[in-house]
C-alpha cells in the first residue's frame, strides 16, 4: 500500500502538466487516501488527477503536507549564490528569527520549485526532445528515479486510514475557524503587493549599499562607468577613488560625482542613474502568521511585507497596524480603507530598518442571516451597527430591514437588543456581538388573487380601485364563455391564519341583484367552468371504422354524423347491423336494476338510417357498435414448391380447401418427384404461439420448483442442482419459437384418396414441398460411425445400424426412431419401415458415472425439457 501511493504520487511527478488545479491540496491528498481505500487502480487515480489539472508543484506540496501530518522533520534545501557582486544578499524572503524553520524550508522550497519549473519548462524540452506525454515509463537505474524514490520512501504512511482520519479531523479544524473578513487578503497568490521597480526612479530616493549605479559622461568625452554601492556606503570609481554616496538622493549624488570628475571632464556632461535597487530589512512583529525579518526591494510597501509575512492571524487586527522608523511612528494602517475604498492611505514606501506592528485585534462581531456577505468583520469602538452593514455589503433581497437582532456576552449572561432601522447608525457594537438579520415574512400585505374562469386570473394589489369581487373580476377582463356562474368560492384568511370559505353567487354580483363583497388581504377566489362541476361528456364508437375510439360530446349529433366524424366504415363492415348502447340512470332509484343498458340496432345505407327513424341523435356517454361483415373474407394463399408442373403461390377458394386440391391445380407431381417424401410447413398463428409461450413459461417454472425442492433434500445435489438449473435456464432462454412447424402427411394417400382423412385442409401460410427422389438412408447419433448409406428395399434397421459401425456403448438401442422425409416420425420396434431418405435417429444414454444426485437432477433437467417440446409440438398439431 505505501508503495502504491508512492507510485501514484511519482507519476504525478514526471508529468509536464501546465494546466490549472481545479484542486486544493487538501483535497489532493484526500482524494489519493480515499480513492486507494476504494480500490481504485493507480492509472485511473493519476487520470482523474490530471484532468483536475493537478501539477508537479502541487503534488509537492501534497508531500510535504503528508509530512507534517506524520509529524516528521525534513531538512530543508540549501542553495549558494556566488556573484562578484561586494554586497551582502539575501535568498528570497528570509528570516532571522520567529519563524518555524519547517514552514520557512517549505515556502523556500516551494519558490524555487516554481522557479526551476518554469525556467526549465523549454529548456527540458528541447534538451530531451524525444521525451513526450505519452511515454511515462521510470527506469529503475535512472539515478534522478532512484534518487526521488529514496526521498519519498521515508514520507508515505504505513497507515493510510490513520493518516486519512488525521486529514479529516484537520480539515474539520479549518472548517469550524472563524472566517473574517480581510484575513485572507495576504494569503492569495494572485496579490502579492510587490513593487513595479521599472518606473522612473522617484526623486526622493536615497542610495544605500547594493545599488547599482551607471555614470554616463558624454559630450567631449564618451564613456561609461559601472558600480554597484559598498556596504559602507562608497561608490567606488577606477581613477577617482570612493566616493561616500550613502543616503543621498540620486540628485545630491549626481552633484557630488559631478564635483569629483568635473574637473578631468569639464567640457562633458555627466549624469548618474540608478539600476537595480538595494534591499532593505524589514521587521514585521506582533499577531501575524510569520513574524521576523525579512528582506525586501527597497521600493516595498508596508502592504509587501505583510504578504511576505502572511498576514494577520486570527488574532491580528487589520484596523490598526503601525510602521515604526527609528522609533517613531510614521504611519497607520486601516486595510477596511483598501479593501471598501480602494485607498491605500498608509501604506508607506518602507525605509532599511523599518518595524510594523500588528496588534490584537480590539472588537470582532459577526454578522449572520440576509445580508450579502456573512462572516466575522473587525470593527472599532467608534463604528456601529449600519458601518458593519455597509462592510457585510447590505442586505440580501429578501432580508427583514425594518429591525435586526444584537446578542451580546455582558460578562456575565447574554443580552439581546432588537435595532431598529433608524437606530442603525448610533448602535455601537462590542467585542464579540453576533448580529442576526430575518427573512421576510412568506406572506403578503395587499394580494388578493383570482383562478379559474376569468381572462387573466392571477395575484391583483387589492386597493383603490380592486376592492370588491366584481372590481376583481373587472380587472381581470371579465369571466370566459365557460364560466359557472351561479355559484363561486372565496378562501378567506381568519385571524389564527385558519381558512373559511365564502359562496359567491357571481351572476347575481356582476348584474347587480346581490350586493357585492368586499375583499381583504389574501383573499383567493375561484370561478369553476361548467366542465369542472360536471363530469366530462363523452361518446366512443367501436369496430368497423377508421378511427375508433372516445369522443367529446356534442349536442344535437346523430348516428350518421357521428359514423362520419370517426372516419367512415371501413370496406369490411356491416351496414346491415349497426348497434347503439345506452346506458341507464335514475337518480331517484332506491334499489338496483337488472338493466345495465338500453340496446339500439339499425340498418345503415349510404350513412343513413333506413329501417328506423333517421337522425337518431346520440346522448352523452351512448356507445356505437359496428360490426364486421359475415360477408367479407381476404384472400388467403399457400405455396407449393418442388416437383410440380406449375409451382408458386395459390389461392384458398375455399375455407374446405384440401392437400389433394392445390396439387391438382398446380398440375400434379412430375415425372422425377417423390410423393412420399412430401412435406407440409404451417405457420404458427397468433393462439398457437400464444399457448407455446405458455407452456415454455410453465416449463420454466416447474423446473425451478423442482431444483429448489431436489436442494432442500440433499446439500450435494442442491450444488448439482444450482448448475444444472443455469445450464437448463440458458438453454430455455435460447429456444425460439419458431415461425413455422412440421405437419407429417402422407401426400400419396392423399392423392390416391381425395376426401379421405390424409387428406387434410389447408391454411393460410401453409408450404408445401415435394422433392426429388432420395435414395439414401441417414443414420445419426449414438452408432459408431453415422453415415449415410443407399437405400436397399426389404432391409431392416439392424442392416442400416451395422453399416454405421453398429451401435456405440452408451446407446439406448429401444429408443431408435425413424425420421421420414414427410416429417413424420416412427418407432423401430412398432412396425416402422425405412423408407428412402429418411433418417435413423439413436439417442444416447445418461453419465452412468454421475452420483444419484447428479443422475436425479439430469433426470429432471432433461424430463423437463422434453416436456417443453412434447407440449409445444402438441400445441402447433
Amino acid at each position: 500500500m505505501k508503495r502504491y501511493i508512492l507510485i501514484v504520487l511519482l507519476s504525478l511527478l514526471t508529468l509536464g502538466t501546465y494546466a490549472q488545479s481545479s484542486m486544493t491540496d487538501n483535497q489532493v491528498l484526500e482524494f489519493v487516501m480515499k480513492e486507494h481505500q476504494k480500490g481504485t487502480s493507480q492509472a485511473q487515480i493519476v487520470t482523474k488527477l490530471m484532468q483536475n489539472g493537478v501539477d508537479i508543484s502541487q503534488i509537492r506540496r501534497v508531500r510535504r503536507m503528508a509530512e507534517k501530518l506524520q509529524a516528521s522533520t525534513t531538512e530543508g534545501v540549501s542553495r549558494r549564490e556566488t556573484t562578484g557582486s561586494r554586497q551582502r544578499r539575501n535568498i528570497g524572503m528570509s528570516s532571522s528569527k520567529g519563524h518555524n524553520s519547517e514552514d520557512i524550508t517549505n515556502e523556500t522550497r516551494d519558490i524555487y520549485d516554481e522557479q526551476e519549473e518554469k525556467a526549465n519548462k523549454y529548456s527540458n524540452m528541447r534538451l530531451h526532445p524525444d521525451d513526450d506525454d505519452e511515454d511515462n515509463t521510470y527506469d529503475e537505474y535512472n539515478p534522478d528515479y532512484v534518487e526521488m524514490q529514496d526521498e519519498m520512501n521515508d514520507w508515505m504512511p504505513a497507515d493510510t486510514a490513520a493518516m486519512y482520519r488525521q486529514l479529516v479531523k484537520r480539515l474539520k479544524r479549518e472548517k469550524a475557524k472563524k472566517k473574517i473578513y480581510g484575513h485572507d487578503l495576504f494569503s492569495k497568490k494572485s496579490l502579492t503587493f510587490e513593487p513595479n521597480e521599472n518606473v522612473a526612479m522617484p526623486r526622493n530616493y536615497r542610495l544605500g549599499p547594493g545599488d547599482a549605479v551607471f555614470i554616463d559622461i558624454y559630450g567631449a568625452s564618451q564613456k561609461s562607468i559601472e558600480g554597484t554601492v559598498a556596504p559602507d556606503g562608497m561608490l567606488t570609481i577606477e581613477g577617482f577613488g570612493p566616493i561616500n554616496v550613502n543616503g543621498l538622493t540620486v540628485e545630491q549624488a549626481n552633484a557630488r560625482v559631478r564635483s569629483r570628475l568635473g574637473r578631468r571632464y569639464s567640457s562633458s556632461k555627466i549624469r548618474l542613474s540608478v539600476g537595480s535597487t538595494h534591499s532593505i530589512l524589514i521587521n514585521v512583529m506582533g499577531e501575524v502568521k510569520k513574524p521576523g525579518t525579512y528582506t525586501l526591494s527597497a521600493f516595498s510597501t508596508a502592504f509587501n511585507a505583510l504578504y511576505a509575512a502572511g498576514g494577520p492571524s486570527d488574532l491580528g487586527t487589520l484596523r490598526n497596524i503601525k510602521v515604526y522608523r527609528h522609533n517613531r511612528l510614521v504611519s497607520h494602517i486601516d486595510v477596511y480603507d483598501y479593501l471598501q475604498n480602494g485607498r491605500l492611505s498608509g501604506n508607506i514606501k518602507l525605509a532599511d530598518g523599518d518595524v510594523i506592528v500588528v496588534g490584537a485585534y480590539d472588537c470582532l462581531v459577526n454578522i449572520s442571516g440576509k445580508v450579502k456577505r456573512p462572516m466575522y468583520y473587525e470593527m472599532t469602538r467608534r463604528e456601529s451597527l449600519g458601518t458593519l452593514l455597509r462592510y457585510a455589503a447590505g442586505f440580501s433581497g429578501d432580508a427583514y430591514t425594518k429591525s435586526v437582532r444584537v446578542f451580546r456576552k455582558t460578562g456575565r449572561e447574554y443580552s439581546i437588543y432588537n435595532v431598529n432601522e433608524f437606530d442603525f447608525s448610533s448602535f455601537n457594537l462590542h467585542d464579540g456581538d453576533s448580529v442576526s438579520v430575518d427573512s421576510v415574512l412568506p406572506r403578503y400585505e395587499n394580494m388578493v388573487e383570482v383562478k379559474g374562469a376569468v381572462y387573466r386570473p392571477g395575484k391583483y394589489q387589492v386597493g383603490g380601485d380592486i376592492n370588491s369581487v366584481k372590481t376583481l373580476i373587472e380587472a381581470a377582463d371579465g369571466l370566459t364563455e365557460s364560466a359557472f356562474t351561479p355559484r363561486a368560492v372565496m378562501h378567506r384568511r381568519k385571524a389564527d391564519r385558519t381558512l373559511k370559505v365564502i359562496s359567491v353567487d357571481v351572476e347575481g354580483i356582476m348584474s347587480g341583484k346581490v350586493a357585492d363583497i368586499p375583499l381583504q388581504n389574501e383573499d383567493v377566489l375561484f370561478i369553476p367552468t361548467k366542465a369542472d362541476v360536471m363530469q366530462e361528456q363523452t361518446i366512443s364508437i367501436h369496430g368497423e371504422v377508421q378511427y375508433p375510439g372516445t369522443y367529446k360530446y356534442a349536442d344535437n349529433e346523430t348516428l350518421e354524423d357521428f359514423v362520419l366524424q370517426a372516419g367512415g366504415l371501413k370496406e369490411n363492415a356491416s351496414t346491415a347491423k349497426v348497434d347503439v348502447s345506452r346506458r341507464t340512470y335514475d337518480p331517484k332509484a332506491t334499489a338496483s336494476d337488472s338493466i345495465t343498458a338500453h340496446i339500439y340496432s339499425f340498418a345503415l345505407k349510404d350513412g343513413f338510417v333506413v329501417d328506423g327513424e333517421q337522425g337518431f341523435v346520440l346522448e352523452p356517454y351512448d356507445e356505437v357498435y359496428v360490426h364486421k361483415s359475415p360477408g367479407t373474407n381476404r384472400q388467403e394463399n399457400v405455396e407449393v414448391k418442388g416437383e410440380v408442373l406449375f409451382a408458386g403461390t395459390y389461392a384458398l377458394p375455399t375455407i374446405s380447401t384440401r392437400l389433394s386440391d392445390i396439387i391438382k391445380a398446380a398440375g400434379g407431381p412430375n415425372n422425377v418427384a417423390y410423393v412420399k417424401g412430401a412435406r407440409l410447413e404451417r405457420k404458427v398463428n397468433d393462439s398457437e404461439r400464444k399457448r407455446m409461450e405458455d407452456a415454455l413459461k410453465m416449463a420454466r417454472d416447474q423446473q425451478q420448483q423442482s431444483m429448489l425442492e431436489m436442494a432442500a433434500r440433499s446439500q450435494n445435489a442442491g450444488a448439482v442442482t444450482q448448475v444444472m438449473q443455469q445450464n437448463q435456464n440458458a438453454a430455455l432462454e435460447k429456444f425460439q419459437i419458431p415461425e413455422y412447424y412440421s405437419v407429417g402427411i402422407e401426400l400419396d394417400k392423399a392423392l390416391a384418396h381425395p376426401g379421405s382423412s390424409a387428406d387434410i385442409i389447408l391454411r393460410e401460410g401453409d408450404r408445401i414441398t415435394i422433392p426429388q427422389y432420395n435414395g439414401a438412408v441417414k443414420i445419426n447419433g449414438a452408432v459408431m460411425y453415422p453415415n449415410s448409406v443407399g437405400y436397399v428395399e426389404g432391409k431392416s434397421v439392424s442392416y442400416y445400424i451395422d453399416q454405421a459401425g453398429g451401435f456405440a456403448s452408451n446407446a439406448k438401442k429401444r429408443n431408435t426412431y425413424i425420421l421420414y422425409m414427410n416429417g413424420m416420425v416412427a418407432k423401430v420396434g412398432h412396425n416402422a419401415k425405412v423408407r428412402p431418405g429418411c433418417e435413423i435417429v439413436v439417442p444416447t444414454k445418461a453419465n452412468s458415472k454421475l452420483s444419484m444426485a447428479e443422475t436425479l437432477s439430469i433426470g429432471s433437467s432433461a424430463a423437463s425439457i422434453a416436456a417443453v417440446i412434447a407440449t409445444i409440438a402438441n400445441l402447433v398439431k
